[in-house]
């Protein structure tokens, strides 16, 4: 589609380091971290979001991805205690879970009859479960759902798996495959700088630690996707510094599907001082991230966490997906204030959601083959698809 840059639209005065910075991104010539900083410090909000705009034309046209999925979070006991954390219990400790395999059979059965294409499966990190009792979960998933995409664990937890089992990360990656694992989540990126992670997570999976159990699972055929927690303690200098390394992960591996930025949410955690960053700075952070991971095809605004009206603003600042239907599976981030309290949204409202923004919904399956383009379908005749809530 046309799409013309606001650099050719004379009602545009941008001061001329702006303007360059345009001409790069317009030229698809890679900017650099000097360059995103002065992108995060633009107060221009209607540039950035053009600018971020543009790039998503140019990958996606207007192409907005969801797919039909939920979550098991198989237990919320942990060995760790990060101050940005409202999920977390110690063993014994009230509130905390602990799934059976049969409870989580159960929970897959729930699902019966409905096309779900994708089960996400992340929880605390647990200090007795090794890769045999997760890969055996697994196993009974696709046992019910042999169909199902499998996107499990994040590399905070496999690091220790891995450990438990004594195993190297090649070797855990790889059995778990043979389990049925398809995918990893992005979890446990945080923030990678060394400043602000030995401040919000110093005990668990170090920066190199999460790098090198993604890189492995590209190289072994496992594609995943990542993430940066914002909107805490960390500076722009701190989000810019996360992002290079994202990147430069991604040009030696091609392995990233998408990336969410994921904002702190304050309440039940030690962090809780800090507050919360604003709608302003949501869209300018996704903004920002997608004008400088060119590398990286989606980025995916995380609607339980922010809520359906900001995600469905963040469509014009560069997002490109809105995740899934989730079905008031996931408690991580509601115990820790998130915008949607009971996540849960129908095809039919995310369809809805997508095309009142004026974009096309395409449902997906996890590595963003359509599904079904729901971009053609009058609203009023989507009735047959199940309602999850």
């Amino acid at each position: 589609m046309d799409f013309t840059p606001l650099t050719a639209t004379p009602r545009h005065q941008i001061p001329t380091q702006y303007q360059e910075i345009a001409e790069k991104v317009y030229q698809q010539i890679r900017i650099t971290e000097e360059e995103a900083l002065l992108l995060y410090a633009c107060t221009d909000l209607g540039f950035l979001g053009e600018l971020a705009h543009w790039v998503r034309i140019q990958k996606h046209g207007l192409n907005t991805y969801f797919n039909r999925n939920f979550h098991i979070e198989p237990t919320n006991i942990c060995i760790y205690t990060c101050a940005f954390c409202a999920f977390a219990r110690r063993p014994d400790e009230e509130g905390g879970w602990e799934f059976s395999l049969s409870d989580i059979e159960e929970q897959v059965r729930k699902y019966d009859g409905q096309p779900i294409t994708e089960v996400h499966i992340v929880g605390g990190v647990h200090p007795k479960r090794g890769v045999d009792y997760y890969g055996e979960m697994i196993q009974r998933i696709k046992a019910i759902r042999p169909e199902i995409h499998v996107k499990a664990f994040t590399a905070v937890e496999l690091k220790v798996m891995f450990a438990r089992s004594r195993m190297s990360i090649t070797e855990g990656l790889l059995a778990l495959k043979d389990y049925g694992l398809d995918s990893l989540p992005g979890g446990g990126a945080e923030i990678f700088h060394p400043d602000i992670r030995s401040q919000i997570c110093d005990t668990k999976a170090s920066t190199n630690n999460w790098l090198e159990i993604h890189e492995a699972a590209h190289q072994l055929g496992i594609p995943s996707n990542c993430t940066m927690l914002y909107g805490h303690i960390e500076k722009h200098e701190h989000r810019v510094d996360h992002l290079r390394q994202l990147r430069e992960l991604q040009d030696r591996t091609k392995g990233f599907n998408t990336f969410i930025p994921l904002k702190f949410r304050d309440d039940n955690n030690n962090l809780s001082y800090v507050g919360e960053v604003n709608k302003i700075e949501d869209l300018k952070n996704y903004a920002v991230s997608r004008i400088y991971l060119d590398n990286i095809s989606h980025i995916k605004a995380y609607w339980p966490m922010i809520g359906r009206d900001t995600a469905q603003l963040s469509l014009s600042f560069g997002v490109d997906d809105i995740d899934g239907t989730i079905d008031d599976s996931t408690r991580i981030y509601s115990m820790a204030g998130a915008e949607e309290q009971n996540p849960s949204l129908s095809t039919y409202e995310l369809v809805q959601l997508v095309k009142d923004a004026g974009f096309k919904p395409i449902e997906r399956d996890t590595l963003y083959r359509v599904v079904t383009d729901y971009s053609q379908v009058e609203i009023n005749r989507i009735t047959d698809l199940p309602v999850y809530n």
